[in-house]
Order: structure tokens, then C-alpha cells, then sequence
């Protein structure tokens, strides 16, 4: 499929309504066609595999086609410089803390990167930094953690959340709660963080999400005996 092929076809797929629940998300109205994400799927079965095709689908700076490309590409094809643009054009929430990680942490440079957005002054890439964290953990075998390094990451989200920027306090949450579901040797460093943060106070905008508590997500996935199971890919 040529680019415009795929852009017509994202535009045939959106509906009113799902234009109007990502905006309600803080995607701007010009933006935003209004696709499921259980539509954009059927899509991406023509296009996955095509590596330049999903680099162009993501430069239109259009949400729904960020969000194809994402799934469509190959984080392990990416160069370093690719994904540090991605990172910088992710200005909204669902790209930046599930579209960027998805396809960071299948990278060579995933630590290295994820290391370096968490310190950025700009709130969209340090939240992408801490979901990529989150994603690492989720997908990458125990072995090949830094185990140390990530007891410290702990301890700052411990020190620093409640303070953090918006976004950042959500992904922060998040990745205490992947260490607590995925890695089993930090599970209970994760728990004892859990514990100390509470609750954590996200602005959600204008929508019905909540943030969860960390104590009981953790919880539940102790209780189904889920601890440690990792998942293939990040993306979803």
C-alpha cells in the first residue's frame, strides 16, 4: 500500500464518536480522524512488515496514523536517531506513553534511551521514558536487567513522584507496578514502593480513567500467580 492509500483508509474507518473520545483525551480536533483501535488492526494486516511505509504513516503527525505506525513498525529496525524524533513528535498521551515504548523497548538502545528521556524537562518524553522502562521490564528476560539499576529507579519514583509533572506521575505509577507484575526478584522492593506512594493524583482531563493504586494492581496480579510471567511485545 502507498501512503495515501493507507491515509484514506483511516479516514473511511472514523466515526464521530471516537473523534470525540480522543479529544476528550487531549488530542486537538485538527489532528484526529476518530479510529478504533480494533479498526486500525484490520489495517495493519495489510501493512505490517513495511518498515519505510510505517516511518511515513508516522511523520503525518495525524494521531489515529501515529498509532498504526507504532504497531505496524519495527522498534528492532529503528536507529537511535529515528527513535529520539518519534520521541520528540509524540505530543500525545497514547503516543507518547504506549506507541514510543512499544517500539523502544524492542530496540537495542532501549535502556540507553529510556535512561536519557526520564531526565527531560519536557513532560510527553519523560513520560515516555518511565513507560519505556515499564515496557523493558515487561518484555525482557530477568537476566538481562540491570537489577541494581533498577532498585534505583525505585527509590527515585519513591522520592520524586508526587512532585513530578502530570504525566510523568502517571508513568511513574506504571512502572512500579510492571516491576511489581514482571520481575519477580524486585517484587517485593516493588511492593514496599507501592506501599509508600499511595495514592498518586493524575489529571485525566476530561474523561472517566483512573489512575491505578499500585498496591492493589500488584496485588491482583500476586493473587493469579502472574508474577514474573512476561509478555512478547509491549505494543497493544
Amino acid at each position: 500500500m502507498t501512503l495515501d492509500e493507507v491515509m484514506s483508509e483511516l479516514r473511511s474507518m472514523g466515526t464521530e464518536q471516537t473523534r470525540k473520545t480522543f479529544i476528550r483525551h487531549g488530542v486537538p480536533e485538527d489532528r484526529i480522524l476518530g479510529v478504533k483501535v480494533g479498526d486500525m488492526k484490520k489495517l495493519l494486516k495489510k501493512i505490517k512488515g513495511d518498515q519505510p511505509l510505517a516511518m511515513k504513516i508516522y511523520a503525518t503527525g495525524i494521531f489515529d496514523a501515529m498509532y498504526l505506525a507504532g504497531l505496524a513498525a519495527d522498534g528492532s529496525r529503528m536507529t537511535r536517531k529515528q527513535l529520539e524524533t518519534w520521541a520528540r513528535q509524540a505530543e500525545f498521551g497514547m503516543i507518547s506513553e504506549y506507541t514510543v515504548p512499544g517500539v523502544a523497548a524492542e530496540s537495542e538502545h532501549a535502556a540507553t534511551l529510556a535512561t536519557k528521556w526520564i531526565e527531560s524537562r519536557k513532560e510527553h518524553i519523560a513520560a515516555s521514558g518511565w513507560a519505556t522502562w515499564g515496557a523493558i521490564v515487561a518484555t525482557q528476560p530477568d537476566e538481562n536487567l540491570d537489577l541494581d539499576l533498577l532498585e534505583r529507579l525505585i527509590d527515585r519514583v519513591v522520592e520524586e513522584i508526587h512532585d513530578a509533572p502530570n504525566r510523568v506521575r502517571y508513568t511513574m505509577n506504571g512502572f512500579i507496578i510492571s516491576v511489581g507484575g514482571y520481575v519477580k526478584p524486585l517484587l517485593s522492593q516493588a511492593k514496599a514502593a507501592a506501599k509508600k506512594i499511595g495514592k498518586v493524583s493524575v489529571d485525566m482531563g476530561d474523561t472517566a480513567c483512573k489512575v491505578p493504586l499500585a498496591t492493589e494492581y500488584i496485588a491482583k496480579i500476586e493473587d493469579k500467580g502472574r508474577v514474573g510471567k512476561k509478555r512478547a511485545t509491549a505494543k497493544c
